[in-house]
């Protein structure tokens, strides 16, 4: 495992984080919520940059503290609220990355920062949202990192800009299969095509790990009216939904639904529709 966390609680005045989750090597793992649900808050306690309460964290094999300088350098890391500092300009931070990382690749940085429009000769601070969200990717998949751990990598990009990003990262992913990935997002969309497996977090906990293959191909959304509702064998229901002409409800096994109950409506899984139930709807 690349990482796990088993039991993580950490408390704030007005909300606490409780969660356990883990990513397995060569997987890409996400991690979606609504903002404020948790997702940075786990990425910075399993970087050992916060406390916590309770709870145990092994970051490749190892608790965050225990890592030498050579393994924190197989780490690529975007956070959500850091990045460089708007002073500096392109070309500043290549001698930067080369001192910080053994393993920096400086022509393929600067390549890519030719490929994704990142002008080198202007100050950061004058860069858009979406530049210095592309900036910090760059950087973490050019030091020949074995795990990458973005939060919200894509925040600011257009929808072009987004996907040549996930390009990026599927090409990461290729040149090594033993490598791995944890991206959080607040875009089902991002991680629909990209991910392996899938934690939804909502108010601090997980209420959702599955496969994306199974997710997308196993389950279902059944609308059904009051009276079908009553008789339909809630057994593999995950959430129900009230709605004005009856009830959404979530399941796991779609394929039940549609060979036992014709009549029917249930439509293919999404993880749109699984995030709203699981966040938004009564959980069974």
């Amino acid at each position: 495992m690349m990482l796990e966390i088993n039991g993580l609680v950490k408390k704030y005045k007005d909300f606490t984080l409780d969660c356990s989750m883990k990513v397995g090597r060569g997987c890409i793992t996400g991690l979606v919520g609504e903002n404020g649900a948790g997702k940075s808050t786990s990425f910075k306690a399993a970087l050992g940059l916060i406390s916590y309460d309770s709870g145990d964290i092994k970051l490749m094999g190892k608790a965050p503290s225990e890592l030498t300088e050579s393994e924190k350098q197989q780490i690529g890391v975007t956070l959500a609220e850091s990045g460089f500092s708007g002073y500096l300009k392109v070309k500043d931070i290549v001698p930067v990355m080369a001192a910080m990382y053994p393993g920096f690749e400086r022509e393929r940085f600067l390549s890519l920062c030719r490929r994704f429009s990142i002008p080198q000769d202007k100050y950061i601070k004058e860069f858009s949202t979406g530049m210095k969200a592309k900036l910090k990717v760059l950087a973490a998949v050019t030091h020949k990192a074995g795990f990458l751990l973005l939060d919200e990598p894509t925040t600011g990009l257009d929808v072009m800009a987004r996907e040549g990003i996930l390009d990026l990262l599927r090409e990461y992913m290729e040149e090594d299969e033993s490598r791995s990935i944890l991206i959080s997002s607040h875009i089902s969309s991002d991680l629909e095509g990209l991910c392996d497996d899938i934690y939804i977090i909502h108010e601090g906990k997980i209420v959702l790990h599955e496969d994306m293959d199974n997710l997308l191909n196993e389950y279902g959304l059944i609308k059904a009216d009051d009276s079908r509702y009553t008789k339909l064998d809630k057994e593999y229901i995950l959430a129900v939904r009230r709605t004005p002409y009856g009830y959404d409800c979530l399941t796991d096994q779609g394929r039940f639904y549609k060979e036992n109950y014709p009549d029917l409506v249930v439509e293919s899984g999404s993880l749109d529709e699984t995030i709203t139930m699981m966040t938004g709807g009564e959980r069974l």
